[in-house]
């Protein structure tokens, strides 16, 4: 009798597990007609309803492609414009270079998506023989870009292929994003790097616009401060490029600008935005992206700037927010004196610190600044042992040393006040207040005598 209840309780256990994944199966099927990708029907008339007004940035995208400039990304400014301009021309020209060029997999992704309406039968095989390719692959430990365009393709492709594109995105939402990435964005480990920073952003809005799920929700806090980040981490002075100005992402080490970079960064902060403009952190954000100075105008940017802008939000004053940020959860730090272009900046990320003043950035060593560095009521000490220094700015109210070994625990000990215990973060950083009054000497030494 036992081993019979043993018998049936396994059947039915296998049961609920089969029907389960079936569950998760149908959980993962996109049931929607194309497009699925970004152009979900509010977004996509809100594009159409900027060519109608001729706005500003339609003229500029209409210009670019029109004019017959060369395109950096045929398949996606191609397939976008023939989206909002109704007219399949444009797609048949994406398609043709899509299959003739073997085009990357995220354009190729947006081309079977936006224009899978005209595709010739010979260009949709193509099309998704590509993306087969891909979803047939090993994800392994998959970068952010690497993976949204395995997401992109997934979506593309439901419906088309049988189980393979459900498969891929339950494991992108439940294994990779949960278990592999977000552990690090509440950890303080960079697993979303800033360069990665769009490629997540199309991921998120892909995920929520098919599956309905917020991946935010796993890691509200780093998302939180995502555009304070993107807000204090730029360079005081715009960058002026040839078709429009730039607000340069603090890079690390030597070389020079980026501009591709600094386009992805806007792109990435406009899609961040139209992800949840109701955010207050975002309207910041929207703040600081609508002066039209720095609309992307070039053949590159332009096709982004399009799809994410919308001049419709007027976003809040980021002249509100405070001038220092200290991330304690990754160890960095960033300092304005002001909002304005002639700010001085200070940054120290990737353990390493760095200055902006006067249209110069410089990267400090201890050696190389053996002074503390005050800007308005912060000052910020950059060591490499035990320290004593004193503050004369009357103004300083917060106290922070950089370059200590990440997790390790100091005593601090500043005049007239007791002597405190800190441990620094992961990148080495360790705050304290103190009260304004000039000089104040402060001795620092780590814990335990040693």
């Amino acid at each position: 009798m036992i081993w019979k209840f043993l018998v049936l309780a396994l059947a039915a256990g296998l049961m609920l597990e089969s029907l389960a994944a079936q569950d998760g199966e149908e959980a993962y099927r996109i049931g929607r007609d194309h497009p699925r990708l970004f152009l979900e029907a509010r977004r996509l008339r809100l594009l159409r309803r900027e060519r109608e007004r001729q706005s500003l940035r339609w003229q500029q995208f209409e210009l670019v492609v029109k004019t017959g400039s060369s395109l950096p990304e045929p398949g996606f400014a191609l397939s976008l414009f023939s989206q909002v301009t109704e007219d399949p021309s444009y797609c048949r020209q994406a398609a043709a270079w899509a299959t003739r060029e073997k085009a990357d997999f995220r354009q190729a992704a947006l081309v079977f998506d936006w224009c899978h309406a005209v595709l010739t039968e010979s260009q949709s095989r193509t099309l998704a023989a590509r993306l087969r390719s891909l979803l047939e692959s090993s994800p392994g430990s998959a970068t952010v870009a690497a993976m949204r365009d395995r997401v992109l393709a997934a979506i593309a492709m439901s419906g088309h292929l049988a189980g393979l594109p459900e498969r891929e995105l339950r494991f992108a939402v439940q294994v990779w994003w949960r278990q592999q990435i977000v552990p690090g964005l509440r950890g303080g480990r960079e697993t979303v790097s800033r360069g990665e920073l769009y490629p997540l952003a199309e991921l998120l809005h892909a995920v929520r616009d098919n599956l309905f799920v917020d991946l935010r929700e796993a890691a509200g806090l780093w998302f939180r401060d995502l555009p304070r980040y993107l807000l204090l981490s730029f360079y005081p002075v715009p960058f002026p490029a040839a078709e429009n100005e730039y607000w340069i992402p603090a890079w690390k080490g030597d070389g020079e600008v980026n501009l591709e970079q600094a386009a992805l960064t806007r792109a990435a902060a406009l899609a961040t935005v139209a992800y949840d403009p109701n955010l207050l952190e975002n309207q910041f954000l929207q703040g600081w992206l609508i002066h039209d100075r720095f609309l992307m105008r070039g053949s590159f940017g332009i096709p982004y700037e399009f799809l994410w802008a919308n001049p419709y939000l007027p976003g809040l004053s980021y002249y509100h927010l405070p001038l220092a940020w200290h991330d304690a959860t990754f160890g960095r730090l960033f300092l304005r004196s002001s909002w304005e272009e002639d700010a001085t900046w200070l940054g120290y990320f990737d353990r390493e610190l760095q200055i902006f003043d006067k249209g110069e950035r410089k990267i400090l060593t201890a050696e190389l600044q053996p002074k503390p560095i005050c800007i308005q009521d912060a000052a910020v000490l950059y060591v490499a042992g035990p320290a004593r220094f004193t503050l004369h700015n009357p103004d300083t109210k917060l106290v922070f040393i950089v370059g200590l070994e990440p997790g390790r625990r100091y005593e601090i000990e500043a005049d007239d006040e007791e002597m405190r215990e800190l441990q620094a973060d992961p990148g080495g950083i360790v705050e304290l207040e103190v009260t304004p009054r000039p000089p104040l000497t402060i001795r620092l030494r780590p814990a335990g005598g040693q």
